[in-house]
This record gives structure tokens, sequence and C-alpha cells, in this order.
């Protein structure tokens, strides 16, 4: 492992060595880089400057991979960020539902900058039964988000990870019809089915409308809904180097017949450890 990736992860916490196996080709593949501007690496004294940005709504003082931060910083207004990890092909996990893990670390690092600088995460009740998530701020510093579930039926078990820490807000979104019980402090948020049977995207950011900044983090049918449906600002999409072939995809909307109906947003792209992030303006 080269110098700079080294300190950068000692500056981060991680003490332990780790042991690259020798190639011929890495002298070139791990030369050092600018460290501001490779591996979606930011120092503690930047990732502070990002926070008080939010606090303030500017601009953070950062280039390269700092300023994907920007709009969710300078939201004057409800702003809604997506995120996905995917691999190159589109895959999401094998088809035995095997995802740990798609992204690289320091994906999982970016993913938890999302969380400190929104004010809400939301899940659909699919990963929230599957991975039994704690959408808590671990990995960096920054305050733990509300943590939300779309649960139309009542499917999220009373003992789940999210629903008994009392970290952070806890608050589900579910059907008026639904007769689900949820541990003591849990929000129920009671919504009107549509014609279809399901809960509207936009009456769910409507129902949200306290919170200024939201991240939408999964599962990929809950995150392609609000896509669907325009309800999505940004989208920082994680591809990892990496072929799975077959299993369930990421993005999956409804099929168009020609190029000309396909969305085209505005993108940057930015080295995220062995990942790239695309920062996809979906609002424009």
């Amino acid at each position: 492992m080269n110098s700079v990736k080294q300190g950068g992860l000692m500056d981060r916490g991680h003490t332990t060595p780790i042991h690259q196996q020798d190639h011929p080709n890495n002298s070139q593949l791990t030369c050092e880089k600018p460290l501001e501007q490779s591996s979606g690496y930011l120092s503690p004294d930047d990732w502070q400057e990002v926070l008080a940005a939010s606090v303030e709504r500017r601009a953070p003082d950062l280039q390269g991979y700092g300023s994907v931060f920007a709009p969710l910083c300078m939201a004057q207004k409800q702003f809604v960020i997506g995120q996905l990890g995917q691999s190159v092909d589109g895959r999401i996990a094998t088809v035995t539902g095997d995802s740990n893990y798609v992204s690289c670390s320091e994906a999982l690092i970016h993913l938890h900058r999302l969380r400190a600088l929104c004010d809400a995460v939301v899940v659909g009740v699919g990963t929230a039964v599957a991975d039994n998530p704690q959408l808590t701020v671990r990995h960096v510093s920054g305050r733990h988000p509300a943590r939300i579930v779309i649960d139309p039926y009542g499917r999220m078990p009373r003992d789940s990870t999210l629903l008994q820490d009392t970290n952070a807000r806890r608050i589900v979104i579910t059907r008026t019809d639904a007769h689900a019980r949820y541990p003591d402090g849990v929000e129920c948020f009671q919504l009107q089915p549509n014609a279809k049977g399901r809960l509207s995207c936009a009456e769910i950011r409507h129902a949200l409308r306290e919170f200024r900044c939201i991240l939408v983090e999964g599962g990929a049918w809950t995150l392609s809904r609000f896509i669907e449906l325009k309800m999505i600002d940004r989208l920082h999409l994680m591809i990892a180097p990496l072929i799975i072939g077959s299993g369930p995809r990421g993005l999956q909307l409804p099929a168009i017949d020609y190029l000309a109906q396909a969305i085209r947003p505005d993108v940057t792209w930015h080295p995220l450890g062995v990942d790239m992030l695309a920062d996809l303006s979906l609002n424009n």
C-alpha cells in the first residue's frame, strides 16, 4: 500500500496493517496522487468545513471530490438525494442475494457522510427487513438523521434495530388501513394509498416537509420509484469495478421506446477508492 493511502487510513482510525499481494503492476497502479483529489479522501479539517457549510447553507470551500456535497449544503428548500452502489454491469447482488460488499470501503464512508448531512434517511421496508440497518452515522463525525421506513402493510418487525435504537427519531410511513403496532416512541405517518394501492412518492415527500435534506438510501426498487416520479433532485451512483453477470439490477424504470425519452442528467465523475462516483443532477 502506498504511503499516501496508508496515512489516510490511519487518519480515519484504521490501525490494522493491510498486506497487499505483490503484483508486477502494483508499482504503476499505486502511484501516489494528490491526496485531496483522489480516492474520495477528505481530511478531518475538510470534513469539518463541509459540516460547517451545511449549517451555514453555503458551498464548502473545497475542490474535487469535496465539491459533491455543495448542493446538500446550499439547499434552501426541501432537497432529496438518492444513493445506490452497483457493479459495472448494473447489478446490486448475486442471484442468492449476496451483496456484502459490492461497493468499496470509501463508498461506505461516503454514504455515512451523506447521512450526516441529511436531516432524514429513508428506506423501503424490504431493505429494512432484509438488512436490519441502523441508518446511523458511525464512520464519520456528524449527527444522526431521523430514520424513516416506508412500510405500507406493517411488515416491519417490532424488534428491529432501527425501531429499537432511540438515538434519533424513528418514523414509519404506512397506509391508513394498516394496523401494525410499533414500539413506544416510534412515530407513525399514515397516508391514503393511491388508485394502484401504493403510497405516493409525492405524498411521502410532502409528509416529510419538515425535513430540509432527505436521503433515499434504498432499496433499489424504492429509489427507482422516486426517480420515476421525479421526486429525486440528485443521485449519487457508486459504480464498482465488478462484473456480477446476473442477479437483481439497480435502477429499474418503465420501458421506453426511443432514446429521446431517456433521462439525460448532468453528471460529474469522482474517484471513490476503486469505485467511481457519478454525481447526477436530476432536477434540471
